[in-house]
């Protein structure tokens, strides 16, 4: 299993890859694990209950995207969130009447949590002259901690990390960090990266660190739910969500630390 589930990782990754160059096919790619996680998370909320307002949730995910993509998210995304949010509570009407809160917070919350997150792929393929090799960078350095947690932990885990998550263990979440800061420091010997080795080392552990948050929390919706997997998508890997919630996270803290590096400087 860990060997299917290694092999599987990296042909996901892969794919991902080879879209990177061309701007327009990643975002197309961006949106179709968007609305593939939706599905997932939608599934998750019927199971307690509470389905989310469906047809508002896909447009906003699409809107963030989209918005991202044209470099108007800046502008729009006030309204846009202000539009979810009374498009929510006025299709809800309409609905069953109990739960009509908890409908409303789930679609806002899933917008944000699948929608907003992924922007942050957007913005750093967007970087100018950077933008793909950074896009190649933090995808590797997700995949590797993902893949590393989960072989150090097999090989030599002992102690457990949290009930969350009864498999990860304090000792593949700390060799995935070691590992992935090390090829983080390695992969700024590429002239294109215009990184300095510590750079990486700090870009590398914070990614890292978000990626496994990113992991358990979405380990935590599944605990909630009373499930395993959130689908069955990806073969010995669960949903797509199950795939993708660690680049979630990892996607926002690597964007968030180009700017606490000061690599990259908003404009004022």
């Amino acid at each position: 299993m860990t060997v299917r589930r290694v092999l599987v990782g990296l042909l996901v990754a892969a794919i991902g890859l080879s879209t990177v160059v061309w701007a327009w096919m990643f975002y197309a790619l961006l949106l179709v694990v968007g609305f593939a996680a939706l599905y997932e998370l939608n599934g998750l909320c019927e199971i307690k209950g509470q389905p989310l307002e469906y047809p508002v949730a896909v447009f906003g995910v699409f809107g963030y995207i989209v918005l991202a993509m044209f470099n108007r998210l800046h502008t729009w995304e006030g309204a846009l969130l202000a539009g979810i949010t009374i498009a929510s509570f006025a299709i809800g009407m309409y609905g069953e009447q109990k739960g009509y809160f908890a409908r409303t917070a789930y679609t806002l919350l899933a917008v944000l949590y699948i929608g907003k997150l992924l922007t942050y792929f957007v913005f750093i393929r967007q970087v100018p002259q950077t933008g793909v090799w950074w896009t190649f960078y933090v995808v590797v350095l997700i995949a590797l901690t993902d893949i590393f947690g989960m072989i150090i932990g097999t090989l030599i885990g002992r102690h457990q990390l949290t009930k969350i998550s009864p498999k990860k263990t304090v000792e593949g979440s700390v060799g995935a960090v070691i590992v992935v800061a090390g090829a983080a420091a390695a992969g700024c010997a590429i002239p294109q990266m215009h990184l300095l080795w510590w750079q990486g080392v700090v870009l590398g552990v914070l990614t890292s660190i978000a990626a496994q948050a990113g992991d358990l929390t979405e380990s935590a919706l599944k605990r909630d739910a009373g499930v395993k997997d959130a689908g069955s998508m990806i073969q010995g890997h669960g949903g797509v969500l199950d795939r993708f919630d660690s680049y979630l996270f990892g996607g926002m803290a690597f964007f968030a630390a180009l700017h606490l590096l000061g690599i990259l400087v908003v404009p004022q």
